[in-house]
């Protein structure tokens, strides 16, 4: 079969002691396949592979057919913010417990990746969102985020006081200790925690949860996945906005947090025999005694 994907690049996380002898078997493997293998120049760097051809990830993302991603769930969701704009479709290999976004294990990958770079695969296409912070009118800053974008509290531990716009309508002013804005796909990170609903990743749709809020009848909402989310910061000390839990700013009164779907969906490659329901019965426990 005619290989589609000719060029890949291999992302590793960097703070993991194991992962250079699964990098080295992989891109080897890759390698005796015919394909083209470049390694980020980070995870060469730490993986002690610089004899292995490297780049930067912003070099080559141009340039690249698929990005395969070993980590977690953590690694997968900085490549793919990484990557978005590019188009690359992604493939996440786990190093030992199921992930909701790295599937493939370290045990099994040279067989389920030798079927999915023979086209036995399904693509998902995941919303990524896209988050501005405006200050007095002006771009303070603009970032990414694949699983949510939170306005919370920050180290002073008070409510911050917040009001909500969905498409330039009211919907409400909240006092709590912020607020979690998820796509389906974080909707089973801190939204869940927050008490927020399960959506299927592929549903065209945002979560709304808020955290500890002050009052009995605050709910999370989910609505439509191409609405315009604003959220201006009415109250507060000290107060941060999160993206993935990877990065953050930190904000003042009046600030304005509007939150959009990005121009271009994550593009999320599975085994065949991936099953959604599986992963949350496995991650959750479902039918388990606890």
């Amino acid at each position: 079969m005619e290989q589609n994907f000719k060029k890949i690049a291999l992302v590793g996380k960097h703070n993991s002691t194991s992962i250079s002898g699964y990098m080295l078997r992989l891109a080897t493997f890759l390698q005796d396949k015919g394909y083209e293998v470049i390694l980020s120049t980070p995870t060469a760097d730490f993986c002690h592979l610089t004899d292995l051809p490297c780049a930067p990830l912003a070099e080559i993302a141009d340039r690249i057919d698929l990005a395969i991603v070993m980590g977690g769930d953590g690694t997968m969701l900085n490549i793919a913010r990484s990557l978005v704009d590019h188009r690359v479709p992604l493939i996440g290999v786990n190093q030992g417990r199921l992930g909701f976004l790295a599937d493939v294990s370290v045990d099994t990958m040279f067989t389920t990746l030798d079927e999915m770079l023979a086209g036995q695969y399904v693509e998902e296409n995941r919303i990524m969102l896209d988050c501005s912070l405006e200050r007095d009118g002006d771009l303070q800053f603009h970032m990414y985020a694949f699983n949510d974008i939170v306005v919370s509290k920050g180290s002073l531990g008070r409510l911050i006081e917040f009001e909500v716009y969905i498409d330039n309508k009211f919907v409400y002013s909240q006092r709590a200790d912020g607020l979690v804005l998820a796509s389906p796909t974080g909707s089973t990170a801190y939204a869940l925690s927050a008490g927020g609903p399960i959506l299927h990743p592929t549903l065209d749709a945002f979560v709304l949860a808020p955290i500890c809020p002050h009052t009995l009848s605050a709910r999370p909402i989910a609505v439509n996945g191409h609405s315009e989310i604003e959220v201006n910061l009415i109250h507060a000390d000290d107060a941060r906005v999160h993206f993935d839990g990877q990065d953050h700013r930190d904000m003042v009164v009046g600030d304005r947090v509007v939150v959009q779907r990005a121009r271009h969906n994550v593009r999320l490659l599975q085994p065949m025999d991936h099953n959604y329901y599986d992963t949350l019965r496995q991650k959750l426990h479902w039918g388990e005694k606890l």
